[in-house]
């Protein structure tokens, strides 16, 4: 029998859903068991999958408005009866490591990062606005989500890393040792994108804009250095965001998938200016074979080399983005030696690593 693919939700698309459609491909007809399905909002492809999913699919309002439902999660996913596999393998950010498996199982954890907003409350509450009292209300709740949240790790076998920021977070709050596998992109793909007409005209950011992916640097210090941005995705952060800008920034809104590659392939620069679990959106810059301006924290460790392949800043402030772009200005980059560095990321080094680690692991 095919094992046990556990998702967390499918409600919305990043780079979580990539590993996912990663692991299907893996395992095709592996049954995907997860909390909740919004079936119209999710890609068409995904309606060939087997998709099971749990009692919380049926509560009003869960598809748009799923974080209200927060203390369920841990119920829902314990109560799968994952019974007849004999490999489980959790695609986690939130609860979904929590299933129980059935006798003779091995569980496998493919780690995106401890659940963040459980282990690291504070900042996830300024970020979102939340206010004093809910603060203090949602405490006593936060506590015995951390002790399920411990004692679900403690039930996994094995835990797999997606870098080396998230293996440390494993370690400790976990207190599980884990190895790294790094997440699957399709370099090929963007290595082949022709740059657009007057490339190397912009920088780009791409991704939601919602307050922690830290958009408002990257059009802040554009604007201060009065340097093209354009500025992909969308979110509640928009018109934040807009006020922020300057006349040399553009909001392009939602990115179609078949026009990523060639904004990508025609920008000066890709800016990564969040601190963040990886970054799929840098590989693919770099393996278009365009620099990478990061914040020096994170996933982006793995991914860029200060002066290589990019250019790292320490301070998440615009200030500190604006000397990182003065710098990347000045710098001049192989674009072999881009692509080349992208090459550890891709889709196939991914696969070859998984395949190995539960051939070794499965049980």
């Amino acid at each position: 029998m095919p094992p046990a693919l556990v998702h967390d939700w499918l409600n919305q698309i990043g780079g979580a859903e990539d590993v996912l459609a990663a692991l299907v491909g893996m395992f095709p007809g592996a049954p995907v068991y997860t909390s909740i399905y919004w079936r119209e909002k999710m890609p068409a492809g995904y309606r060939q999958w087997p998709i099971r999913v749990s009692f919380m699919d049926r509560l009003p309002g869960v598809h748009r408005h799923h974080q209200p439902y927060l203390p369920l999660y841990p119920l829902a996913f314990e109560r799968f009866d994952l019974r007849g596999h004999d490999l489980i393998l959790s695609n986690k950010s939130g609860f979904c490591h929590g299933v129980r498996k059935p006798p003779g199982a091995a569980h496998v954890c493919y780690c995106l990062t401890p659940t963040r907003y459980v282990w690291d409350f504070d900042a996830y509450a300024g970020r979102e606005g939340l206010g004093r009292a809910a603060r203090l209300l949602l405490r006593p709740l936060l506590a015995w989500l951390r002790g399920w949240d411990r004692a679900a790790a403690q039930r996994v076998d094995h835990f797999i890393a997606i870098s080396t920021e998230v293996q440390r977070r494993i370690a400790r709050f976990y207190r599980r040792d884990s190895v790294v596998i790094y997440p699957p992109v399709e370099t090929a793909r963007f290595a082949r994108a022709p740059a657009e007409a007057g490339a190397g005209n912009y920088y780009l950011s791409l991704g939601r804009l919602i307050p922690y992916k830290r958009v408002d640097l990257a059009v802040r210090a554009c604007t201060a250095l009065r340097l093209p941005l354009l500025v992909g995705g969308d979110g509640r952060d928009r018109a934040r965001l807009e006020a922020q800008a300057g006349p040399t920034v553009q909001f392009l809104g939602r990115v179609a998938d078949n026009d990523l590659p060639a904004l990508i392939a025609g920008c000066r620069a890709f800016i990564f200016p969040g601190l963040e679990d990886f970054g799929i959106t840098p590989v693919q810059a770099l393996a278009a074979g365009r620099p990478v301006v990061a914040f020096a924290g994170g996933g982006a460790l793995d991914i860029v080399q200060d002066g290589v392949n990019g250019v790292l800043f320490d301070q998440p402030t615009a200030a500190s983005l604006c000397a990182a772009l003065e710098r990347v200005e000045r710098l001049r980059f192989d674009a072999d030696a881009l692509q080349a560095s992208a090459g550890r990321f891709d889709r196939a080094r991914f696969v070859d690593a998984m395949t190995d680690f539960l051939a070794r692991n499965r049980g």
